[in-house]
């Protein structure tokens, strides 16, 4: 269970927005329930007209559409051989071609031989008309129908033959006597034949001024657009065309999903290049830093003592110390007093040196200056070998790059310092609960337990692994032990009120967010800053249990006034936003949350939120009609769809 901005799931090969869970129990454990459906269903999800649709692995349909008839493996067999035969074919008209002459290639038909007749003498062919912009005016409305109707069929004939230039000007005479949007569209295909890309937009630009819902011209001019690299252009084409075809065409959809994935590329390349590297939200650092154990401070280091102030031992101290608050401030001046600490270089020992390199590169690794944090590692390793949460964070950097040997090696070599380090054992389940290793997973969680059984997290994350493998019951007992060992702490019940969601025990999940609320606003005081997962948990259940979005809407706000950039409130606002249909609201919480990402990865999978939500405006605005058509396929009964965290 992870954040809805950097979910996703094994399907997208481990890439960085999915590895990035191994960072902290919250990362792990919000990800069934902020964005588990979205993720599963990976880029586009968009809703339009109240209808929220799904481009899903080259599919778009509606959420609570019911499935398709299975298909045979006769069938399959079927279909396959079909595929095979459609290459280097002639064109042959589609169904619209039937009655209107439009070109398509399609399956080579070979046609039994015609019984032998008497041979008659051939009639000679038709002279055909020749047209121009002078001559045109002086036919009558039926020769220029006539006209059209002949230099149709000849140009469908020398497209079939491939003489491209020939059949482009035939067309164009043919548009002089008639302004058919099907002319224009089988003009484009010769140009699309030439990859004549501006021409083809040129000419289905034209077919759709006369037809608005001519679906074939879309796609063609899709196609051209992204041949030119107009990548929003074409998602727009696309989306179109699939909402026409009302969701049957399986290249248009795998064309939306392609297209989605190419816009929020560069438009994250470009972001990574002029983003600010700071600190994310305190709830995301703040997991983070408690996946580790908390431990004194080091020998010589203690609050008493005497320390020179300005030394870098004092800045090192000072940092540790400031980490305790848990707040944006306290974090902030932390990442400067390690900074401080090295640049003083006054820290007298190895041990001291190689603290400061660790707490040092874990900051900039928060604030994703990965290539630095990996430098600051290294110099740790190198000073004192055997501080293992040097190697165990830079397995954590290897993993959230999907370098899976690279990490599987630092837990290796941390294992040989100190075997009997829990923490090695915690993060290395982690790995394995990433994944979908849960066996393994849950072997390591149970040694570090072992280990050293304080220690809160192991024991919510072996539920958690037992629930992920199907143990249902072992899962709420583990949870009913945290709570009896753990009763005063608020993770316990917050995590164990996400399982129960999960069941659709609404009223017993609510009751535990509830309580896990209560407990972060006692303890704000006392541990710092309020985690507000609890509250983004509670609003996820009041809509699904109540549909209650004021109220999940209003829990979410309290949320992000407690953590203004925690990025699983922002993206669940978005989402709770799409699904009542506020698209323009929808859109600026995705966008936010792309600012809010660390990685590329990330910032990917949030723009990928963003461009389906900002098609869907464009859509509505230039095909008012497809968004009512939307509405009413919703009335049929095809509308409404899952809530935004689950499926």
């Amino acid at each position: 269970m992870a954040s809805a901005a950097r979910s996703t799931t094994e399907a997208v090969s481990q890439s960085a927005q999915e590895v990035a869970q191994s960072t902290s129990v919250a990362s792990t454990s919000f990800l069934d329930s902020a964005s588990r459906w979205y993720a599963d269903n990976k880029v586009a999800a968009w809703t339009i007209a109240g209808v929220t649709v799904v481009v899903a692995g080259g599919t778009v349909y509606y959420l609570s559409a019911s499935r398709p008839p299975k298909v045979s493996e006769e069938d399959k067999k079927a279909k396959k051989e079909r595929r095979k035969i459609k290459k280097d074919a002639p064109p042959v008209y589609t169904p619209r071609a039937a009655e209107e002459g439009e070109v398509k290639s399609e399956a080579k038909v070979v046609p039994a031989p015609a019984p032998k007749t008497a041979s008659v003498a051939e009639e000679p062919p038709e002279e055909l008309p020749h047209v121009t912009e002078d001559s045109v005016g002086e036919l009558s409305d039926q020769q220029r129908k006539d006209y059209a109707a002949k230099l149709k069929a000849a140009g469908n004939k020398a497209y079939g033959s491939k003489d491209y230039n020939r059949a482009i000007d035939i067309y164009g005479q043919a548009i002089l006597c008639k302004a058919d949007p099907v002319f224009y569209s089988n003009r484009a295909a010769c140009w699309n034949a030439l990859s004549n890309w501006a021409k083809v937009i040129e000419d289905t630009t034209a077919a759709i001024n006369l037809d608005p819902e001519y679906e074939k011209a879309l796609n063609r001019r899709g196609n051209a657009y992204e041949q030119e690299g107009q990548y929003s252009e074409a998602l727009l084409d696309y989306t179109a065309s699939c909402i026409i075809g009302q969701f049957r065409n399986e290249a248009a959809a795998q064309a939306v999903e392609r297209l989605l994935k190419k816009v929020a590329e560069t438009k994250a390349k470009s972001i990574m290049e002029g983003k600010e590297k700071k600190l994310p939200s305190p709830t995301f650092v703040s997991n983070y830093l408690q996946s580790f154990r908390a431990r004194p401070l080091p020998e010589g280091l203690e609050e008493f003592a005497d320390l020179e102030e300005g030394s870098g031992k004092w800045y090192l101290r000072k940092g540790l110390l400031a980490i305790q608050q848990r707040t944006g401030d306290g974090y902030t001046e932390a990442a400067h007093c390690f900074d401080e600490a090295i640049e003083k270089d006054h820290l007298d020992k190895h041990e001291f040196s190689a603290y400061a390199y660790n707490m040092r590169g874990t900051f900039r690794y928060l604030k994703g200056e990965n290539e630095t944090a990996l430098e600051d590692l290294n110099k740790s390793i190198e000073l004192d070998p055997a501080l293992v949460q040097s190697y165990v964070k830079r397995a954590s950097m290897h993993l959230e790059q999907s370098k899976r040997d690279e990490a599987a090696n630092d837990f290796k070599l941390a294992m040989e310092h100190n075997e009997s380090d829990p923490d090695i054992f915690y993060h290395r389940a982690q790995l394995h609960f990433i994944l979908s290793e849960f066996k393994d997973a849950a072997t390591d969680y149970q040694t570090s337990i072992d280990l050293d059984p304080k220690f809160i997290f192991s024991h919510i994350q072996l539920g958690v692994t037992q629930y992920k493998m199907g143990s249902i019951a072992s899962s709420m007992a583990t949870f009913r032990r945290c709570i009896k060992s753990f009763g005063d702490k608020s993770d316990v019940y917050n995590y164990y009120g996400e399982l129960l969601l999960d069941q659709q025990k609404y009223q017993e999940a609510v009751e535990k967010f509830d309580t896990a609320v209560e407990m972060e606003r006692k303890n704000v005081g006392e541990r710092g800053g309020m985690n507000v997962l609890p509250l983004i948990n509670k609003a996820l259940a009041l809509f699904q249990w109540r549909q209650d979005f004021s109220a999940a809407e209003e829990l979410c706000q309290k949320a992000l006034i407690i953590d203004p950039e925690c990025d699983i409130a922002v993206a669940t606002m978005a989402q709770l936003l799409l699904q009542q249909g506020k698209v323009t609201d929808a859109l600026k919480y995705f966008e936010r949350a792309a600012e809010l990402s660390r990685t590329e990865g990330e910032i990917v999978n949030a723009l990928s939120y963003a461009e389906a939500t900002r098609t869907q405006l464009e859509v509505q605005e230039k095909y008012p009609q497809l968004a009512a058509r939307l509405q009413s396929m919703g009335a049929a009964g095809m509308g409404g769809g899952p809530p935004p965290g689950r499926m």
